[in-house]
């Protein structure tokens, strides 16, 4: 068996060493964000479909009291079927259009089922309803659900673009993950921007 060499043992050094400094350099950080993004978006998505579902016993259970609110109720079972005849393209991610057309659709519904709520309120014998009660907690917790997966998901893409656009995650891009494009996030509807108007 031969004896190492002095330039043998630099060789291993150097490689050792080029290991550690890429293991901690951040050369991994691209692929983790990246899958830190998907499992909040699975979140999202698990959300979003948890309200979808709530919806006809919502309606069902509305119609029996509020038959007579045909427009509200139309409006919600409409803003729910272009939910859930939407198809997410598997690049919804990084597809700005796609991406705007399912927060829309979602914004939407939203909309609907909160004009559906205050409709409500004109029907006390309703507002009593067991049914009605257990239904409208189910919906107030997976509204809370939603804001708080898609603030875990706001944070991910946060941190998973910002590795994309500084340095070193730029060049890690370049060198090793050129596939890995920047995500889309959630904004805020326009109308949601303007003060509210105070009328005396």
């Amino acid at each position: 068996m031969q004896k190492p060499t002095p330039a043998s043992w630099m060789k291993l050094l150097t490689l050792a060493t080029a290991i550690l400094l890429l293991a901690g350099c951040g050369i991994n950080n691209i692929p983790t964000y990246d899958e830190e993004v998907k499992a909040a978006w699975s979140q999202v998505l698990n959300q979003y479909q948890r309200r979808t579902e709530l919806v006809p016993n919502l309606v069902e259970t509305v119609k029996g009291y509020a038959a007579h609110e045909q427009e509200v109720l139309t409006e919600v079972v409409e803003a729910r079927a272009k939910v859930s005849q939407m198809q997410l393209p598997d690049n919804i991610l990084s597809n700005p259009e796609a991406f705007k057309q399912f927060q829309a659709n979602q914004d939407n519904l939203g909309s609907a089922l909160s004009r559906l709520l205050v409709t409500v309120e004109r029907y006390p014998d309703l507002k009593a309803n067991q049914n009605f009660l257990t239904l409208q907690s189910q919906l107030e917790g997976t509204e809370n659900r939603i804001a708080v997966a898609r603030r875990d998901y706001i944070l991910a893409v946060r941190r998973y673009n910002t590795e994309l656009r500084t340095i070193p995650g730029r060049w890690w891009r370049s060198l090793l993950y050129p596939e890995s494009e920047l995500r889309e996030n959630f904004s805020v509807a326009e109308e949601l921007q303007q003060p509210p108007k105070v009328e005396f």
